[in-house]
C-alpha cells in the first residue's frame, strides 16, 4: 500500500494543481508573488503532510499530527482563496466557488480520516 491509494492524497492533487493553475492563470500580477505564492505554498502543503504522516503511520500521534497539518493547510487555503475573492483579485466566481467547494470537500474528509485514524489506533 502507499499514499497514492488514498483518496484524501488523490484529491489533495487535484486540488493543488487547480490551485497553481489559477494563480497563474486568474490573478493579476501583482499578486503572483504576493497571495499567489502563499496560496500555492498552503495547497501543497496539504499533500506533503498528507505524504508524511503516511511516512510515519507506525507512530499514531505522528500519523495524527500530520494530519492535522494538513487540515490547517486546508482551512488555509480556503481562507486564501476568500481573500483573493473578496479582494477582487479572483474575479471568476465559477472558479472561486469550485476551488472553494473542493477545499471544503477535502477538508470534511481529512477530518474524517484524522477520527478514523484515532479509532483504528485505540484498538
Amino acid at each position: 500500500m502507499s499514499y497514492r491509494t488514498l483518496q484524501i492524497w488523490q484529491e489533495a492533487v487535484v486540488l493543488s494543481t487547480e490551485v497553481h493553475r489559477m494563480t497563474l492563470e486568474n490573478l493579476p500580477k501583482f499578486e503572483l508573488y504576493e497571495q499567489g505564492s502563499q496560496i500555492r505554498r498552503s495547497v501543497k502543503s496539504i499533500r506533503a503532510n498528507i505524504v508524511e504522516g503516511y511516512g510515519r503511520r507506525r507512530y499514531k500521534a505522528d500519523y495524527i499530527r500530520f494530519l492535522t497539518y494538513a487540515f490547517a493547510s486546508c482551512l488555509e487555503t480556503e481562507d486564501h482563496l476568500e481573500t483573493l475573492h473578496e479582494s477582487g483579485s479572483l474575479k471568476e466566481r465559477e472558479i472561486f466557488e469550485s476551488l472553494y467547494d473542493k477545499t471544503q470537500i477535502l477538508g470534511r474528509k481529512l477530518n474524517k480520516f484524522i477520527q478514523a485514524v484515532e479509532e483504528q489506533h485505540q484498538a
